[in-house]
Formats: C-alpha cells, sequence, structure tokens
C-alpha cells in the first residue's frame, strides 16, 4: 500500500539520500578502476573524478545543512549493480586489450546516472524553492557531464580502438 501524506519534499529528500551513498560508493570505486585502467589518460581521468565527487560528497552535505537534516544515505541498488557489474568486467578481462574499454563503459554507466540524479534534483530544488540546493546541484551535474564527455572522447580518440 502506497504511503500517504508523502510529498515532493519527502522525495527530494529521499533522493538525496541516494545519491550520497551512491557518491560514497563510487569514491570507493574509482581508486580500483584507476589502478586497472592500463590507459594513463583513463587513469588521470578516473583520479580527477575521485577529486571531484569528493567536493560533490561536501555539496550534498550543504544540500543537507540548508534542510536541516543529518547527511546520510539509503542503499542505492542502482549504483550497487553498477559498480557490481564493473568489477566483473575487470575480473573477466583482467590483462585483455578490452579491459579499459569496458572499465571506460562501466564509469560512463555511472556518470549517466549520476547525471540523472543531478538533473533531477535539481528540478526538484527549483520547484521546491531551494535557489542555493539549486545552485550547488548544478554546479555538481555540469561537472558530472564534462567527466562524461571526457570519457566519450577518451573512448573515441584511443581505447576503443586499442580494444578492437
Amino acid at each position: 500500500m502506497a504511503a500517504k501524506g508523502k510529498t515532493l519534499d519527502d522525495l527530494f529528500l529521499h533522493t538525496l539520500k541516494d545519491i550520497y551513498y551512491a557518491e560514497k560508493q563510487i569514491l570507493k570505486a574509482l581508486p580500483k578502476m584507476a589502478k586497472n585502467a592500463a590507459s594513463e589518460e583513463l587513469k588521470a581521468a578516473f583520479e580527477t573524478h575521485r577529486e571531484q565527487t569528493q567536493g560533490q560528497i561536501e555539496r550534498l552535505e550543504q544540500i543537507f545543512e540548508l534542510l536541516g537534516k543529518p547527511a546520510r544515505g539509503v542503499q542505492c541498488e542502482a549504483i550497487n549493480g553498477i559498480i557490481e557489474e564493473s568489477k566483473e568486467i575487470m575480473e573477466d578481462f583482467a590483462d585483455s586489450p578490452a579491459l579499459d574499454a569496458g572499465i571506460l563503459s562501466s564509469a560512463q554507466a555511472v556518470e549517466h546516472y549520476e547525471i540523472t540524479r543531478y538533473g533531477t534534483l535539481k528540478t526538484w530544488a527549483g520547484q521546491l524553492g531551494l535557489p542555493e540546493a539549486v545552485t550547488l546541484l548544478d554546479q555538481t551535474l555540469q561537472e558530472e557531464k564534462e567527466t562524461d564527455e571526457l570519457l566519450t572522447r577518451l573512448a573515441e580518440a584511443r581505447v576503443n580502438a586499442e580494444a578492437a
């Protein structure tokens, strides 16, 4: 039975907790992805994104503070699945010329999930009259889009060709 009385405020907070959990999991996964990548450019992209992710977590914590809520996550099965899949790719394609392409594809799956979440949260924050949250979420959304574009350039310029 559906919960009655739930509002966009409740959904916003739940989704904020979801992406907070996801970012924490991504922060843990990025060093392993960087370690397994053969391409120095791909390693560097993962290391840069790890630093960005730390800043993104801090922004999320600022939004929790704006809401007067504790910064804590809720289990996100979507990100758990994407990260698990990336681990399987790293195991199944270890020592393979396709490893970097597989890791990169997993990273883009993460980016696309984040872009979706941050875009939604930004829209909802605007609807809820939270201009500071809109600004913080937009900053992260732009970083996620830039990372996705970088990964696409790396895939098209070198990584996919080396996997072939």
